[in-house]
């Protein structure tokens, strides 16, 4: 039978970082707490985005990152993932959020600052040891390269098929090792997005101004 997990997160009134904008009355369907969801990801005692909250900010529509920034040097978001349990059976994940920033801020990719920052869907097998060697090469996912999206201000949603061509860690497709793809399917551990550049999808970005990113919506389907 189809397992079906649904998070909707819900929409209400929310201050931007510009100016106060107001939406429709809450959702009544709950959604994973800000607690639930990770800032990182951290490798060994290392939390790799630099000088962020371990969780996110909750507000009635959802929760809230800050970008840090201007500088590099002031720190850099890379992972915010949560633990849905087993993905077996489920058939697409669809996330919707929400960027307000002043006018004339960027988003830098920390390690590529000369590209576009990107947000991409990413999941991640139990026992991962970070180290992309052997079995591990397949441990880590992330959503197919049509389906980046650039970071820019507004409200956006990204729906990706579990059944599309995501990639491993090391790049290798969905297709050439599908029975592998399945079962990290099912034994997956983490879940969520991560913020980057092409060619490096989770290796952080931080914004030259005042920045943040709202998540009100993500559903595993």
């Amino acid at each position: 039978m189809k397992q079906i997990i649904r998070y909707t997160l819900a929409l209400a009134a929310f201050a931007t970082v510009a100016a106060p904008m107001m939406y429709g009355p809450a959702l009544a369907e709950p959604a994973p707490a800000a607690s639930a969801w990770e800032i990182g990801p951290i490798i060994g005692r290392r939390n790799y985005s630099v000088n962020m909250p371990l969780r996110p900010t909750p507000v009635r529509e959802g929760f809230t990152i800050e970008f840090p920034g201007p500088e590099r040097a002031d720190g850099h978001v890379h992972y915010v993932t949560f633990d849905p349990g087993s993905l077996e059976g489920a058939s697409k994940i669809r996330f919707t959020y929400r960027i307000d920033a002043v006018p004339g801020v960027r988003f830098v990719p920390q390690e590529f600052p000369e590209r576009p920052a990107t947000i991409a869907l990413f999941f991640q097998r139990r026992g991962d040891n970070w180290r992309a060697k052997g079995k591990y090469e397949h441990y880590r996912w992330f959503a197919p390269r049509d389906s980046l999206q650039e970071l820019r201000p507004g409200t956006h949603t990204m729906t990706v098929s579990l059944d599309d061509e995501w990639i491993s860690v090391l790049a290798r497709p969905r297709s050439e090792r599908p029975e592998i793809f399945d079962q990290s399917l099912k034994e997956a551990g983490r879940v969520g997005f991560v913020l980057g550049s092409r060619g490096g999808y989770g290796h952080g970005v931080f914004a030259t101004g005042p920045a943040r990113l709202t998540v009100t919506g993500f559903e595993i389907l």
